[in-house]
This record gives structure tokens, C-alpha cells and sequence, in this order.
């Protein structure tokens, strides 16, 4: 008998149904137990009896079992509703709202949650701060997620092992893995947990030699590794490509008395079908079948990324079929999502909008994923009108959504629709906007031959200019021979007039655009290491082969720079050198994009 049966029959009992004033711990019982089970049935079920009695709604302990209820069932709308109606919410019913927002992914909502917390009466709590971190996780947002590691060494809260896995965990999925290893060492005590999260890093970046000492390390300190530690490592080996390595740490965890599991091959499948090796991935794939491990939706949704790489419609189609034989919910967001996706990077987007639409709960990334194949196959009218659907049936869009739109309107020269919903972000939408957006935009005016406006939009905006901004602006400066502006934005960064982080990648794009010689990059070099730019400690994310590789970029740089009139004259050495080649292009120019980022990091 399931839980809603249960609950159903408890519910039934004469001490509930009856008009007698009762105690309320029944109650608590029942949601606890719809929690714990995720039994979002019962839970209702229970609320509607609650409001039918006519039950005080303003009972603090009651609300908040509510909003944990749907929130660990994956409501979240009826958890905010519950939310919004507590006057004064605990820790409980907050951490619980800032939790299910971040696993929705609604980074900002979770954040706006934590950050609600600052006003309240009571103090945050460890449990707090560990789910609060992984919502910076999903925006990428390490200088957040720095402030958050503030207050925790402030409230002492670093020493307890949840919070400091957390950070761990925070640093190395940024990409920052040299910080993710100064919170780990500074732990007195460490869990599997905090030894597979560094590991993790370590994989993450392809450090897997690191990972290799860190693992065996962790054997002599007497910590044996889990499943999901193998299983980490063993991914790690398939990312790289390195299938003999991957396959040899198999046979090592095999011998070891560890039997591997489901998660394992599909550790495994993932970790090839990121390195790019889709052959590896359905051999393996094959052989989990014939040794008998039936597949899950992980297994299904790991593999068809695969199928779009070597753009294999018929493999595709296949797992599609295979997902019908294994009675899997074709109607789940998450692998109707993957299925949009392959159909998308195979070509066919009317198998994608037949998946698409026969999912019962869309989330916004089954959204996000069909608003961007319509604008991939520059279908970019049905886009906005699927974008414009998803906003009228209350799906709230986020960051990823309008980046879609936003690069359709680019690619296809929508330049006022473009505009319309760049500059609604904010106010309409809730969004803020992003490098990636401002980028998208100069790039969809400097196509468009909007020269003007590109050069006003990089001037203001309050973001640092990257050399790919900076790029599309110069090379639609050069393609509709508007030089001027970017000599014109060069003489402000010169002069000091505009001053951000991101200048002198603006200068080195220029001069990479322009394709000048050797001297101009050697004099272009010699500027940066002369100045020594100072910028915000950062990390970075560089898909290589739909790889997401993080970077680790941390300087211990404590010299500010020389003066400016050495930065000065160098700059106009590179001037008059330019003057010079600029006298022989007539001809058709080659664009090259030579380009010098210098980073300095801050300690912590």
C-alpha cells in the first residue's frame, strides 16, 4: 500500500472528521510523513482538510510543515503561496524555500530567500548557508558566493564539516579549485564527503593526477572511498579520454569487493560522452546491456548528447524507442529536455516541438531547450512566440531563456525585437543581465551595421568588457568601415576616459582584429605586463568540444603596475606601428584574434 493510501485511510479516522477540537500533533505527523515520503498527494490532502476545518492559518509550525512539504515534493509554486501567508517565517520554512528554488533552478529566487533571512528575527543556521551555496553554484557566481564565505568565517560556522563541504564544493564547481583547496586543508575534520568533492574538482579541471594522490591519500588516512568516490574518479578518466585509464580503475574497484552499480556505468557514460568520445559511450552502453544492468533515465539522458555529436538521427531515435520499451515517463521534464535537445542538434525540430509538447509539466528548461532549437535553425519568429507562451502561462524565464531569444534576434537580424526584449529584462522579466547578454546585443548591432549604438552600449555598460564583446564590435567595425569608432573607444581607453575591468582585453582584441604583426603583439604584451591590470579575482569556464572545462586563474600578484606615462608612450609606439601597416591594407583584410588576458587574483 503506498503513502497516499495511508494517509488516505488516516484521514478517515473518526478523531480527524469529527468537529471536536483536536490536537494538532496528528497533523505535524501526517506532513512530516508526506515530506519524508515526498507524498505530495497526501500532503494536499491534508491542507485541504486543514483549510476545510478552518484550522488558523497563522500557525507558524503548521505553515512551515506545509511550505517543507511541497517544497520537498517539488511544488513550488504552492510552497510560495504557503510561503507568502507566514507573517513571520522560521529558519525551517526559509531554508526549505531557498532549497527547492535552487533545485528548481531559480538561482535569483533562492538568493532573494537568503537574503530575506538578514531582516528577520532569528540567526541563520548551518543548514542555511549550505543550501544558500548551492544556488551561487548555479549562477556561477564566485564573488557571491565569497561574501557568503565571509559571514560564515564571521558566525564561525566554518569549522562544522556541512558548511566547509559546501564551500568546498562551491570553489571547485566554479572552476576556482585552487580556493576549493585552502577551506579543504584548513578542516580539522573532513568526511567522505569533503574528500570526494575535492577529488571531484580536481576531475572537473582534469587535474586527475592530483585526484589519483588525493584519493590515495585519503586511503591512509583511513577513510575507505564509496561507491560514488569511484564513481567520481572513474568519470573523471572517461572526461579525459582516457578510456584505459577509466576502464582500469573498473577492474581495480571490481577486485576491491565493490560491485559496480548502476550509477557507475552511467558515471562512466557521461564522463565519455563529455570528453567527446560518443563511440566509447554506446560501446559501453552495449556492454551494460548485454551484462544485464538496465538502464535509467540517467543512463537515457547521459547517452543522447552522444547522438547529436556525430549527428546520428537513427541512434536517437532509437534510445527514444528504447525509452517507450522501458515504460519511462516520456512526459518527465528532464528527459523530454534531453530528447529536444538531441532532435535540436540533429535538425530535426519537429520531432523536438512533438516531445516538447507532450510534456505535462514544463519546466524552464524544457522551455529553454525548445525556444533555443527554433532559434538555432533561425526559426527565430516561432522562438519568440514559444517565448512569449512561456511568459503568458507563468513559467518565469531566467538567464538561459534569454540568452536563446537574444541570440536568435542576433543571428537573424531582429535588431529592434532584439532591443524590445534586452532592455525589458529587468522590469518585465526579473532577469539581470549578464556579460552574455550585453555581448549578444553589440554583437546583434555591429552585424546590423549599428555602430553608433554599439559603441554607446560598450561605453555604459557596467560590466567587464570581454575580448569576444569586444571582438564583434570591432570586426563590424572593420566589415562596414567605421575604423573611427574603434580607434575612437581605443583613444578612451588610452587617454583613461573609460576605465573597467576588461580594458585591455578591448585593446587586445583590437590589435588581434586589425591583424598587425609580431611587433605590435610583442608591444601589446609589453603594455600588459607593464601595467600588471588589476582585475577581480576570477574564474572561467571554457567549453572545449562541448566540454565545459573549468580554469583555474589565480595570480598572488601584490604589484600594482608602473606609471601611466610608461603605459602611455607604449601605447602610442603601437599606434604609430599601426599607421604604418594600415598604409599597405587595401586589400581584403585577414581577421585574426590575437589576444592577451592577464588576471591577478586576490588571497583570501
Amino acid at each position: 500500500m503506498g503513502i497516499n493510501q495511508r494517509l488516505y485511510m488516516i484521514m478517515q479516522t473518526p478523531f480527524l472528521v469529527s468537529r471536536s477540537n483536536i490536537s494538532l500533533d496528528p497533523i505535524a505527523g501526517l506532513l512530516k510523513r508526506c515530506l519524508k515520503f515526498k507524498a505530495l498527494r497526501g500532503g494536499r490532502q491534508v491542507h485541504a482538510w486543514l483549510v476545510t476545518r478552518g484550522t488558523d492559518s497563522r500557525i507558524l509550525s503548521l505553515n512551515s510543515k506545509l511550505v517543507g512539504m511541497y517544497a520537498s515534493c517539488g511544488d513550488l509554486k504552492s510552497a510560495t503561496l504557503v510561503f507568502k501567508r507566514i507573517r513571520n517565517p522560521n529558519v525551517f520554512a526559509l531554508n526549505w524555500m531557498v532549497l527547492a528554488s535552487a533545485f528548481e533552478g531559480y538561482y535569483k529566487e533562492a538568493i532573494w530567500f537568503f537574503c530575506s533571512m538578514k531582516d528577520s528575527v532569528f540567526i541563520y543556521n548551518k543548514y542555511t548557508f549550505s543550501v544558500v551555496l548551492k544556488a551561487f553554484v548555479g549562477l556561477l557566481d564566485l564573488n557571491k558566493g565569497k561574501e557568503v564565505h565571509c559571514m560564515v568565517k564571521q558566525l564561525g560556522f566554518e569549522s562544522d564539516v556541512c558548511v566547509a563541504n559546501a564551500l568546498v564544493d562551491m570553489y571547485s564547481k566554479c572552476g576556482c579549485i585552487g580556493y576549493a583547496r585552502r577551506v579543504f586543508d584548513r578542516m580539522v575534520k573532513r568526511d567522505i564527503v569533503s574528500w570526494t568533492s575535492m577529488i571531484s574538482g580536481y576531475c572537473n579541471v582534469k587535474k586527475i593526477e592530483e585526484a589519483l594522490v588525493l584519493f590515495e591519500r585519503m586511503r591512509l588516512e583511513g577513510l575507505e572511498p564509496n561507491d560514488f568516490t569511484w564513481n567520481v574518479l572513474i568519470s573523471g578518466y572517461a572526461r579525459r579520454g582516457d578510456s584505459d585509464g577509466a576502464f582500469s580503475l573498473l577492474s581495480k574497484m571490481t577486485r576491491e569487493g565493490l560491485v559496480p552499480d548502476l550509477v557507475t556505468w552511467n558515471a562512466m557514460i557521461a564522463g565519455f560522452v563529455q570528453g567527446e568520445r560518443a563511440g566509447d559511450a554506446f560501446k559501453l552502453f552495449q556492454d551494460m546491456l548485454v551484462l544485464g544492468v538496465k538502464p535509467n533515465l540517467v543512463t537515457v539522458a547521459g547517452l543522447l548528447p552522444a547522438c547529436g555529436m556525430i549527428s546520428s538521427i537513427q541512434r536517437g531515435r532509437a534510445i527514444h524507442g528504447l525509452v517507450y520499451r522501458l515504460e519511462f515517463d516520456i512526459s518527465n521534464a528532464f528527459i523530454a529536455s534531453a530528447l529536444i535537445d538531441m532532435y535540436s542538434e540533429c535538425g530535426s525540430f519537429k520531432e523536438a516541438r512533438t516531445v516538447f509538447e507532450k510534456i505535462h509539466n514544463k519546466n524552464v528548461a524544457s522551455w529553454n531547450a525548445m525556444i533555443g532549437c527554433y532559434g538555432k535553425h533561425g526559426m527565430v519568429n516561432t522562438s519568440i512566440q514559444l517565448f512569449e507562451r512561456m511568459h503568458g502561462e507563468g513559467i518565469h524565464a531566467n538567464e538561459v531563456t534569454l540568452l536563446c531569444v537574444l541570440s536568435a534576434c542576433s543571428h537573424s537580424g531582429y535588431v529592434e525585437k532584439g532591443l524590445e526584449i534586452f532592455w525589458s529584462m529587468k522590469e518585465r522579466y526579473m532577469v539581470d543581465r549578464k556579460k552574455e547578454h550585453y555581448g549578444c546585443v553589440v554583437d546583434m548591432l555591429s552585424r546590423s551595421g549599428r555602430l553608433v549604438d554599439a559603441y554607446e552600449l560598450l561605453k555604459e555598460m557596467p560590466i567587464e568588457v570581454t575580448k569576444s564583446i569586444a571582438g564583434a564590435f570591432f570586426n563590424g567595425c572593420m566589415i562596414h568601415g567605421r575604423r573611427y569608432l574603434a580607434e575612437k573607444i581605443i583613444d578612451d581607453v588610452t587617454r583613461g576616459d573609460l576605465k573597467k575591468p576588461g580594458s585591455f582585453a578591448m585593446l587586445s582584441a583590437f590589435y588581434g582584429t586589425i591583424g598587425e604583426g609580431k611587433e605590435v603583439r610583442y608591444n601589446m604584451k609589453k603594455i600588459v605586463e607593464e601595467r600588471k591590470a588589476q582585475k577581480e579575482p576570477a574564474f572561467s569556464q571554457v567549453e572545449e568540444k562541448d566540454e565545459l572545462v573549468g580554469v583555474e586563474i589565480e595570480k598572488e600578484n601584490n604589484e600594482v603596475g608602473l606609471k601611466a606615462d610608461s603605459f602611455q608612450s607604449s601605447i602610442q609606439l603601437c599606434k604609430a606601428r599601426i599607421s604604418e601597416v594600415r598604409a599597405a591594407e587595401e586589400a581584403d583584410e585577414q581577421v585574426l584574434r590575437i589576444g592577451v588576458g592577464i588576471f591577478t587574483g586576490i588571497d583570501f
